[in-house]
């Protein structure tokens, strides 16, 4: 039987034996002393429809509910989005059709310059593996069929699906500039379709226990804003008050996430919250993120005087990123690098 997984378990075993380490519950950090979750959680769920009331006072209680979400929580949930959901099953059937081809296809096909990746290439120690693939997708290749081989309706699934995603983020991103007192197009300014990019994920069950490996290791993410997609196996956990809590799936619902470019935009009033995927041991799980990114060359500062960051590109940050992974296996954090005074600076 020809096998779609990648050989996760022979990487991991690897990554045990090279490093010597004993075969029990590993921490990420010092916050995360295991994978036990001491609550579920179900995330602020607020109704976008309440947006669209002929009540002000309704509206302005849904912007309200949106502002507090980010800066006390840092995720929420949306639903009456907008989204059809027609369109939503069909971006997962197309999801996991691609999947399921065979693994060496997947590595070699060279889809879209070759964007698959599985497990965690550059982990050191197995606290920094990741049991997942996934397939990273800049929305620049939609218009390039060529690219799509056999894989066209997949494209025609994304040329639906991440316009309509695009659209939500915009909307969000827009009422958190106001509530800060900029234009709504203050964000959308940064980011266009362009520069934000789609990641499909795919997390295989695992044969190890969940608190063994991570299908995701804990990490924020880097850009202004993340929409997620989930089926209903759940897995999802975000760090709130100092312990992980795992997130309840709602299947109406959108889970929206604030990225690290708007908590440093917003000097801090937002919260990029570091999450992570558990992996499941009997089923597998999917989900697909959209990233609201600007390009490389954008200049990221603070919304008003004084900024708690200092000035820095988008691809200045990546790159930072990049070469801590190299060198000590995970991204260090916002903060640590880009607080004034305490960054050193870095050329692309």
């Amino acid at each position: 039987m020809i096998d779609s997984n990648p050989p996760l378990l022979n990487h991991y075993g690897a990554l045990l034996r090279n490093s010597n380490e004993p075969q029990k519950s590993r921490s990420f950090n010092d916050q995360d002393n295991n994978n036990t979750v001491v609550d579920t959680c179900e995330l602020p769920l607020i109704d976008l429809n309440g947006l669209k009331s002929c009540n002000v006072r309704e509206r302005m209680a849904c912007t309200a509910a949106i502002c507090k979400a980010a800066s006390e929580w840092g995720f929420f949930q949306v639903i009456n989005h907008g989204i059809n959901p027609d369109l939503l099953r069909n971006m997962r059937e197309e999801q996991m059709k691609l999947f399921r081809v065979p693994f060496e296809k997947k590595v070699t096909c060279g889809l879209l310059n070759n964007p698959y990746r599985w497990g965690t290439p550059t982990a050191t120690s197995s606290n920094h593996f990741s049991w997942s693939e996934a397939f990273h997708i800049p929305l620049t290749m939609i218009s390039e069929a060529a690219c799509w081989g056999e894989f066209s309706s997949l494209r025609e699934a994304i040329n639906e699906f991440a316009p309509a995603m695009l659209e939500v983020s915009r909307l969000l991103a827009g009422i958190l500039a106001e509530n800060l007192g900029h234009p709504t197009d203050a964000v959308e300014k940064l980011c266009d379709a362009s520069t934000c990019f789609l990641r499909l994920n795919h997390y295989p069950s695992c044969p190890k226990s969940k608190e063994e490996i991570f299908g995701l290791v804990p990490h924020t993410d880097s850009d202004f804003l993340t929409i997620l997609y989930q089926d209903q196996v759940g897995g999802l956990q975000l760090m709130k008050d100092s312990k992980w809590v795992a997130v309840k799936p709602n299947p109406d619902a959108l889970i929206v996430n604030i990225g690290d470019l708007f908590q440093a935009w917003s000097n801090d009033e937002y919260k990029s919250v570091e999450h992570k995927v558990v992996a499941n041991d009997k089923v597998e799980r999917y989900s697909i993120a959209y990233f609201l990114c600007p390009s490389y060359t954008t200049m990221i500062s603070g919304c008003k005087e004084p900024s708690t960051y200092r000035n820095f590109t988008f691809g200045e940050y990546r790159h930072q990123i990049q070469e801590d992974v190299k060198k000590i296996g995970h991204k260090i954090g916002l903060s640590k690098f880009l607080r004034k005074g305490t960054y050193t600076t870095t050329t692309v």
